[in-house]
């Protein structure tokens, strides 16, 4: 039986208390793990502290090596990666394999990334140049439902840019974080890299302690602003990727069956636990009809379980309280609209929900207005484009968005008019390590990914020097 630790400065330990991890597709705990006190807390920030010198003066070059030497290990332990992520996360195993190999990619686009000196002034009278120099020791904290690809985002560019790192998982999904602490340290020299474990009650320490100089957060807006809120008084660098409530345009003139297969695909990945998934679909009304056809039969053709059955290409909701969020979801669904799809909690062990297609909702209702955060899709129709967009607009979130439509000049008009950090042209969360991420409103703060998102692990200084 795998034994788990904890990584901190550079040495696996025992956490000072244990903590149950349930496979959700079953609703049973399947293994235990450390679970961090805030003395082992207090350690790794000073473990991550006193590795700053000597990290921060090693060569780029060194560094990037590094983090090559990360995906290659990641590469190299693939399968028993993506079976720990299906476990704890319930994603499907061909999902969790990709997540991997998006790990994998990831990291070795962040060790060709450089923020190299610019030269503003280089004459007689003098020399000044803009430099990028490390913060100091980041706390990474991350959500449950892309609990290795996101430990990585936050990894690679804080070790790059020469900091050192904690990162804390998700209490839900700590299984393959404490696997990636195991490969990093035989990669990083001690105290680089950091790994603890709790059960939500270390995030307040962490982000207001004295010693820490940037916080990467990704999950919830209501737990980022409480982050910015721990983090104003040490003035700390905060860089938030928080949640969406995506908007899918489709104008009158799609492929009915090509469209709806795609916002189906794009609504229901990880079992619709994606922020940036499409969460609500307005459809013209000319095809709204077909449209809701369509997607209702793509539901009731989806094979819905324990993701490491073959076949399975929808997953359990990750985790009790989010499983009862969304019935929370289907109530109101059922009680403002029509349900086509789904509709319903399935009968069997574990945290299933049937992939739900809703029709005949209008903003205003709840199930458009909030982000699910779950295997539902609401489809409200439309007539006017100026009405839609305005619609799309009308909401505290702004992470992504998309239009679809065969004149692509037109649909690409009206993609620039949604408020939001990502907008996608017959296509949806079309991300990669080279595209900057970021947030409109309350769906983030600051950029990741790509060399800005690299630049927000960085102190921008500027040397000036008078001839």
């Amino acid at each position: 039986m795998t034994e788990y630790r904890l990584l901190i400065g550079g040495e696996l330990v025992a956490g000072d208390a244990t903590l149950e991890v349930v496979n959700p597709a079953t609703g049973q705990p399947f293994v235990t793990v450390p679970r961090a006190s805030p003395r082992q807390a207090e350690a790794a920030i000073a473990a991550a502290k006193a590795a700053l010198p000597g990290w921060g003066a090693t060569p780029i070059d060194e560094r990037r090596a590094r983090i090559v030497a990360l995906a290659d290990a990641v590469a190299a332990n693939a399968d028993a990666l993506a079976r720990s992520l299906t476990l704890e996360q319930g994603k499907p195993l061909p999902e969790a394999q990709g997540e991997v190999a998006w790990t994998e990619g990831y990291l070795r686009h962040y060790a060709t990334l450089d923020l190299p000196d610019r030269v503003i002034q280089d004459d007689d009278q003098g020399y000044i140049a803009v430099r990028h120099k490390p913060l100091g020791v980041v706390v990474g904290i991350i959500a449950w439902n892309f609990p290795l690809l996101v430990a990585c985002w936050k990894i690679g560019p804080a070790v790059l840019a020469g900091n050192a790192i904690v990162l804390k998982p998700a209490p839900t999904t700590p299984v393959t974080a404490l696997k990636l602490g195991e490969l990093c340290r035989e990669i990083f020299p001690a105290g680089v890299v950091n790994i603890i474990t709790d059960a939500n009650d270390l995030g307040a320490h962490l982000t207001s302690h004295p010693d820490v100089a940037k916080i990467g957060f990704t999950g919830s807006t209501g737990t980022g602003k409480a982050i910015v809120a721990n983090a104003a008084s040490g003035l700390k660098r905060v860089t938030l990727e928080l949640g969406g409530n995506d908007p899918a345009i489709v104008l009158d003139d799609v492929d009915i069956k090509a469209t709806a297969k795609a916002i189906f695909g794009n609504a229901f990945l990880n079992a619709g636990q994606v922020c940036l998934a499409v969460k609500r679909a307005y459809v013209h009304e000319d095809i709204y009809d077909a449209m809701c056809e369509e997607l209702a039969r793509l539901a009731q053709e989806a094979v819905v379980g324990d993701g490491l059955e073959q076949g399975t290409s929808i997953g359990p909701i990750q985790n009790r309280a989010q499983f009862e969020k969304v019935q929370g979801f289907l109530e109101t669904a059922r009680r403002d609209g029509k349900v086509i799809a789904g509709g319903q909690v399935l009968d069997r062990d574990g945290f299933f929900i049937a992939p739900t297609i809703v029709r005949d909702v209008t903003d205003g209702d709840r199930i458009v207005d909030e982000e699910q955060f779950g295997p539902i899709l609401p489809v409200i129709s439309y007539a006017d484009i100026d009405d839609v967009v305005m619609r799309a607009n009308a909401s505290e979130y702004g992470l992504g968005g998309s239009v679809w439509g065969r004149d692509v000049e037109r649909a690409a008009a009206i993609a620039g008019r949604i408020e939001s950090g990502q907008v996608w042209v017959n296509q949806h969360i079309a991300i990669g390590p080279h595209i900057p991420m970021a947030g409109f409103k309350n769906s983030g703060l600051g950029v990741e990914q790509s060399v800005e998102g690299l630049a927000e692990y960085t102190q921008t200084q500027v040397v000036n020097i008078a001839r």
